[in-house]
């Protein structure tokens, strides 16, 4: 019981807490928001400064790597987050862009980015298609994990109804499921839709570090490069800049002009 008390209270933390970010933070330059001493404020402050404009439709999500360049104890990040995604109040998705790359994302916003692809299939098909629903109910509800292997998929859905191989199949069609490359027994949960975030993302990493290596010492100013816009990533230079960060390909060295970006040698 106590532990349901505090399932609660975290989501009900976590929303009051995202709708108090002051929207003066937002446009902070990235110098003065660079670190944050806990994660949940780190996760708070980057859901509120995703990238919004026409080509990013998709709700805000974080990269683990963002995570790891804002809190410096990443044993801190690991254990708060797998509080936080057991307390359902975050998803951790795999990503496809890369071996270590995952997305976080909060609970109410992947759920609206869900229904938004659920509709979208439901109305190629012409009705409402219960196997949405108890994936939603049975499923999402019950497997934080970011994997699910096809038996206990299908034992989730029959609480439901009964399962055919095509309601597996509209799942995965939805842009909810992946099967894993290395074991098709296996599901990956996917945030549907976020296929031109994500192909942004990987051409962006390579523009951002193709921009400092062109430079004769491999680094710039952060006040300067936080202005520059990207050509091929509808995702804005900040976001690139935490990711890149917090994977080591980047590192940040304090001089006494600022904070220098410098590109780290493969």
């Amino acid at each position: 019981m106590e532990a349901s008390n505090n399932c609660s209270t975290s989501r009900k933390r976590s929303r009051d807490e995202d709708d108090s970010v002051p929207e003066s933070h937002q446009s902070l330059p990235l110098e003065d928001n660079l670190i944050f001493s806990d994660t949940m404020v780190a996760l708070r402050m980057m859901r509120a400064q995703f990238p919004r404009n026409d080509k990013v439709t998709a709700e805000p999500f974080v990269l683990q790597s963002q995570l790891y360049s804002s809190v410096k104890d990443r044993t801190q990040v690991d254990r708060e987050l797998e509080a936080l995604r057991r307390e359902k109040v975050l998803r951790v998705f795999k990503l496809n862009t890369g071996q270590d790359d995952h997305a976080l994302m909060f609970m109410e916003d992947y759920l609206k980015q869900m229904k938004r692809a659920v509709k979208s299939m439901e109305t190629k098909k012409q009705g409402v298609l219960a196997v949405f629903e108890w994936f939603e109910v049975h499923v999402i509800g019950s497997k934080p994990e970011p994997s699910i292997g096809h038996q206990e998929l299908c034992s989730l859905l029959s609480i439901g109804g009964k399962v055919k191989d095509e309601d597996i199949s509209l799942l995965i069609n939805a842009g909810l499921l992946t099967r894993q490359l290395i074991d098709s027994e296996m599901y990956w949960f996917v945030i549907p839709n976020i296929g031109s975030v994500l192909k942004g993302l990987t051409q962006g990493r390579k523009e951002l570090l193709s921009l400092l290596n062109r430079k004769k010492y491999k680094e710039m100013m952060l006040s300067i490069l936080e202005k520059k816009r990207l050509r091929l990533s509808p995702l804005d230079i900040r976001f690139h800049l935490r990711d890149l960060l917090g994977s080591g390909h980047l590192k940040a060295i304090q001089t006494p002009s600022g904070l220098v970006i410098r590109a780290v040698k493969n």
